[in-house]
């Protein structure tokens, strides 16, 4: 095909496209082998991770308040739950207790400083069921938490 532009004559030339199929079956046969890769690539890499993370962050608020955003999350959502039991199958279950166990330094940090905060609250005694004071016994570890979790983000 040829386009006119001015005086100018370009080519225009169609992409050579494998089938969904084809790039697939490719991506299952010669991606595995490159897990040495994978790791030359991103090992001692996470200072450059959260420098570009954290340079990001204007740009994750634009698309988290974007005016579709909830049209967008429904988007990539729907028609997604066959998928979705099929991946809890065939990959979930058994990267589940691996996953855990690799976790559990990341869960004890994680959680000593929320442990620590609930360990410091005064509440008062438990009342009877449906005693309105139990109610300000749940306030009183929703406010402490929440509000050790945004000075943990940074966030006043």
């Amino acid at each position: 095909m040829l386009i006119y532009i001015s005086m100018m004559v370009l080519a225009v030339a169609k992409l050579r496209v494998p089938d969904p199929a084809t790039a697939a079956r490719k991506y299952v046969d010669v991606t595995p082998a490159r897990a040495t890769y994978y790791e030359a690539g991103a090992k001692g890499k996470g200072a450059e991770w959260e420098r570009g993370a954290t340079a990001a962050a204007a740009r994750f608020k634009a698309g988290v308040t974007a005016p579709d955003i909830d049209k967008r999350f429904v988007g990539g959502v729907k028609g997604k739950a066959s998928k979705f039991d099929r991946k809890v199958e065939t990959v979930g279950v058994a990267r589940y207790a691996p996953g855990v166990q690799a976790a559990e330094e990341d869960y004890r940090t994680a959680v000593a400083p929320y442990l620590e905060e609930l360990a410091r609250l005064d509440v008062p005694e438990r009342g009877p069921r449906g005693a309105p004071g139990n109610y300000d016994i749940v306030r009183r570890i929703g406010e402490a938490l929440n509000k050790k979790r945004l000075a943990l983000k940074a966030v006043s």
